[in-house]
């Protein structure tokens, strides 16, 4: 548990490093997606609050442990549209609580957890962070598990209506839940309404 002055300088380091990954002042690469006219990632809605969900047991053989694991550590994104909007996908997925998150520039960030899954959301821009003690295939529709929403043809999360996919700008007609996470891997699910891939940058410092 941290506490005092020397949780504060440990958070207040989190801050400066997440700025430094995500600020376009840093000349790095930001993080942003093009989303419905009118409708900002920043400004849309959550998909789902960040409750419920997996509590620390293993889910689908994925276990959650007290650091996060790096031996196999990727990223993919997820964006979601519910009739043509934005929905952000929460961060804090696959981090139990008591997390410690921080307010940045970018948004919030999750810094730390009582434990983390293979797979989890640290801020809710949509980057799933995959980081596993041995390299394996990961699917999404493991992530959701974890998350404790459903994934089907027809739903995603509490979203329901036919399902459009798009990975890496192709449409996908496969089992959405067998989508595999790979390294910068850009899927996209549009719920109710066909709407164009949309493009993503990951931020310099999170592994191709």
């Amino acid at each position: 548990m941290w506490n005092g002055a020397g949780a504060a300088v440990i958070v207040a380091a989190v801050v400066v490093l997440v700025l430094l990954l995500r600020s376009p002042n840093s000349g790095q690469a930001t993080s942003t997606s093009t989303p419905t006219p009118g409708t900002t990632p920043t400004s849309a809605s959550l998909l789902l609050a960040p409750v419920g969900g997996a509590s620390g047991t293993a889910v689908d053989g994925i276990q959650c442990q007290p650091t996060e694991q790096v031996t196999y550590h990727v990223h993919a994104h997820i964006a979601v549209y519910v009739n043509g909007k934005a929905r952000l996908i929460p961060e804090g997925v696959g981090i139990t609580p008591a997390r410690q998150e921080v307010s940045t520039s970018e948004g919030p960030y999750v810094a730390s957890g009582t434990c983390y899954y293979w797979l989890n959301t640290h801020t809710n821009d949509g980057i799933i962070h995959v980081g596993a003690p041995a390299q394996q295939t990961y699917t999404l529709g493991q992530f959701f598990d974890i998350w404790g929403q459903p994934l089907s043809a027809g739903q995603a999360g509490p979203a329901t209506g036919a399902l459009i996919v798009y990975v890496n700008g192709q449409r996908y007609t496969g089992d959405p839940r067998a989508i595999t996470l790979t390294s910068h891997e850009l899927i996209q699910l549009d719920v109710g309404t066909d709407f164009p891939p949309q493009p993503f940058s990951f931020p310099i410092g999170l592994s191709p």
